[in-house]
């Protein structure tokens, strides 16, 4: 599959065979620092941690993040069908019941609509899509269809920005209690719960993205894949912000 072609992301670089390949700290390294365009810095974000988003933008934000939350099974899912990997297989499905539920455990889907209450949406709004932006539903979509076409190395290994993730889950358990008294508290349970589970799966996934890319050439692909990612998500709050000035 061309990530070139098939979602016009940036090309990735030729690299001549006898190119020395990064060492596996060099590699993490170089995938770590890929955090400098993560969506936490995007200027709307960066307004709602600050307390400058108004309740209509927090709600918008709210309903149209939940159109990524349910796709995020059928990414994960995507990801099983293609791997023949029985061990990876055993660790990759916890994503799926950690999002879907099981048993008593209401998964992260229903945390997310448990947010969207403590905001003031109703379940109808948030459960009917009506409030998701034509942008968003591209990015999310683009995303999935990734997965599905993607050798399921280079899909764990776009799942890596879940490397930055914990981070902008802290700020806001930190700054919205504060700027946004108004949502109800229990609402936040989704960002506390994240905070381990990505930097479980970050161990996972960076290992299989260590293990797999080796070559100069496969690591230079690496972090197209996981610039894609990064514009996947940054390109979702350009949306945002534009639907809910």
């Amino acid at each position: 599959m061309d990530l070139n072609d098939t979602f016009g992301t940036a090309p990735v670089r030729d690299v001549a065979p006898t190119e020395p390949a990064w060492t596996r700290e060099e590699f993490e390294a170089q995938l770590r620092a890929k955090g400098a365009a993560y969506h936490i810095h995007h200027p709307f974000n960066v307004r709602m941690n600050t307390g400058g988003a108004s309740p209509e933008q927090i709600r918008g934000w709210v309903a149209n993040r939940f159109y990524y939350q349910i796709k995020i099974p059928l990414k994960d899912a995507a990801i099983l069908a293609n791997c023949p990997d029985r061990e990876t297989r055993r660790l990759w499905v916890l994503r799926i019941l950690d999002h879907d539920g099981y048993g008593d455990n209401e998964g992260g889907i229903e945390a997310w609509a448990r947010l969207g209450d403590a905001v003031g949406l109703s379940r109808d709004d948030l459960w009917s899509l009506k409030l998701v932006t034509p942008g968003v539903r591209f990015a999310v979509d683009a995303y999935v269809n990734f997965a599905r076409r993607a050798p399921w190395q280079e899909a764990v290994c776009s799942s890596l920005t879940e490397m930055f993730a914990p981070q902008i889950h802290k700020d806001r358990l930190a700054s919205w209690p504060e700027h946004y008294p108004w949502i109800e508290p229990q609402g936040l349970a989704y960002f506390r719960s994240r905070i381990a589970l990505a930097q479980r799966d970050v161990e996972h996934g960076l290992k299989v993205t260590l293990d797999h890319f080796r070559r100069r050439d496969q690591q230079e692909r690496a972090l197209t894949i996981l610039q894609f990612k990064l514009d996947i998500l940054w390109s979702m709050l350009d949306s945002i912000e534009k639907a809910f000035p």
